[in-house]
């Protein structure tokens, strides 16, 4: 028979991951939702400047000289090329002020028909609310906080879900029949079975560009010494764009440097038949993340659906090829991370990628509703109406504990272990991660042991073993993420070599002492 203490202590898991997690699981997904369809929605946006005559069109040339004489001061950041025949180019521009950005519209005849600005489309502001909830840095942790509570309520339902001696109805579809509030239980169970799989590849996904998570796959790209260029996604709320480097390129001008046309690059950016954004970037432009481009002229697809995407690099000054980079040649964490973000934003395979995420949005705000109903019908009127407490003792409360807390500190260990020090082998965090989790064990059973003797007081022998690891991992942490230059296993390889050579010393000059006399 199941442990009725336990199967309450997972449900009351569950209520309180819930009732936080609710509110933002309904803005995170139906902001998700939206967001799938960015390609349909830029487009939406863009429709005045489509379907556009194409008779007698000018060279790009021509169009960036409308464009700058439109705006003067501007910088001249990027040339999209148009998705299909009688789309206008679009021109990337930085304003005067050098704090705003446009994206201009010019004819194919070189008219210049309007702009936008990037940070007012829909799909921008959509992804501000589900990155951020508009609030910035604040909202990120709480987005981020939310995604992580989000995957404990899903994996403590899937816990309750788990048929016990159940037949399909009720497990894998709703019964019918049996009054609304078994078709209410049943709808908020089966659809948790149904979504639990998609909604963690989607939580999972998204914790990358989220801060404290994206720092640390950050800080583990720099670290395991496989780094092969800038890294192309974001984590957290702000993606500020790199400085343009526009002196260099003045600099270039004023030595009688000539320069290959905007034209040129046009021309060869068509010939290698990018996936739709194809951009030309001006030597020195800002990206979207990392560092700006080189001085040179850069052809590159910005799809979202990333693993299409290619580089091509052309000098400046006589138009050769210099570079060329596609996906397979990025940093395997890049590689990681951009399937799980082309998969994430619903462009991974078109759009059935797209109705899946869909499907997904309306199973978690289904999961939301159905779950708030069943809450709102046993809720007293004077409480709250969580589970009753399990009759949990005293100690296994505070294991309770120790569990939830080892459960966040984890993570970081891992993070922390997996930078290996300066010659040696990733295998040696592998390594020292399986001896500090057996020492921890082994110290915890000999405090047990020592305490059920009453030799040691049973709360100095479950705490002191977990505050002493808590404070080892902590600081390994924040010196590897905090610390210029910081190599936690180094550091613990030279405490332990210190820690060595004392205790030799020492027995070496007791067994000196020990020695007769010749």
């Amino acid at each position: 028979m199941e442990n009725t203490s336990f199967y309450r202590t997972i449900w009351r898991w569950h209520f309180y991951a819930s009732l936080f997690v609710m509110p933002l699981i309904l803005i995170l997904a139906t902001t998700g939702a939206i967001y799938l369809f960015k390609p349909q929605l830029d487009r939406w946006e863009e429709r005045a400047f489509t379907n556009l005559p194409t008779e007698q069109p000018v060279s790009p040339n021509i169009q960036l000289a409308a464009v700058m004489a439109a705006n003067p001061g501007a910088q001249f950041q990027s040339y999209r090329l148009p998705e299909r025949a009688g789309d206008a180019a679009m021109i990337h521009i930085g304003l005067a002020d050098g704090q705003s950005m446009r994206d201009v519209y010019v004819s194919p005849q070189g008219k210049v028909l309007g702009s936008i600005d990037p940070e007012s489309r829909i799909s921008a502001t959509v992804s501000r609310i589900h990155g951020s909830l508009l609030i910035g840095k604040m909202g990120d942790w709480i987005v981020e906080l939310a995604a992580c509570w989000a995957i404990v309520m899903i994996l403590t339902g899937l816990y309750m879900w788990w048929p016990r001696g159940q037949r399909f109805a009720g497990v894998v579809w709703p019964r019918l029949g049996k009054g609304n509030r078994v078709f209410l239980r049943d709808l908020h169970a089966v659809t948790g079975f149904w979504v639990s799989g998609l909604a963690l590849v989607l939580l999972t996904t998204g914790l990358p560009w989220a801060s404290v998570w994206g720092d640390a796959f950050r800080i583990a790209r720099a670290e395991l010494g496989l780094v092969q260029g800038a890294q192309d996604w974001k984590t957290g709320s702000a993606a500020p764009h790199a400085e343009h480097d526009h002196d260099a390129m003045m600099k270039m001008q004023a030595a009688g440097v000539p320069l290959v046309g905007l034209a040129d690059m046009v021309a060869k950016a068509k010939a290698e038949r990018l996936p739709h954004p194809a951009l030309v970037k001006a030597p020195g432009a800002p990206e979207r993340f990392g560092p700006p481009a080189p001085m040179a002229w850069t052809i590159k697809s910005e799809a979202q659906n990333r693993p299409l995407n290619r580089s091509i690099t052309f000098d400046v000054a006589t138009g050769k090829e210099m570079s060329r980079t596609g996906f397979a040649d990025k940093h395997v964490i890049d590689r990681a991370v951009n399937y799980g973000i082309a998969w994430h934003e619903g462009q991974l395979f078109g759009w059935i990628n797209q109705l899946v995420g869909v499907l997904t949005a309306v199973g978690l705000i289904t999961l939301v509703v159905s779950g708030f109903l069943m809450w709102r019908r046993r809720k007293p009127d004077d409480a709250l109406g969580a589970p009753p407490v399990a009759a949990l003792p005293p100690k296994m409360r505070g294991v309770v504990i120790i569990i939830g807390v080892m459960a966040l500190l984890l993570p970081l260990l891992a993070v922390a272990l997996a930078v290996p020090p300066k010659r040696s082998s990733s295998a040696l965090g592998v390594f020292l991660s399986i001896v500090m989790v057996v020492t921890y064990h082994k110290i915890n059973e000999w405090a047990e042991g020592m305490g059920s003797l009453n030799k040691v007081d049973p709360f100095f022998a479950l705490w002191t073993p977990f505050l002493l690891f808590a404070g080892l991992i902590c600081w390994m942490y924040w010196t590897l993420a905090y610390k210029p230059g910081g190599q936690p296993i180094g550091a613990l390889e030279k405490g332990f070599s210190v820690l060595g050579k004392s205790i030799r010393n020492l027995l070496a000059r007791k067994q000196a002492k020990g020695m007769p006399s010749v």
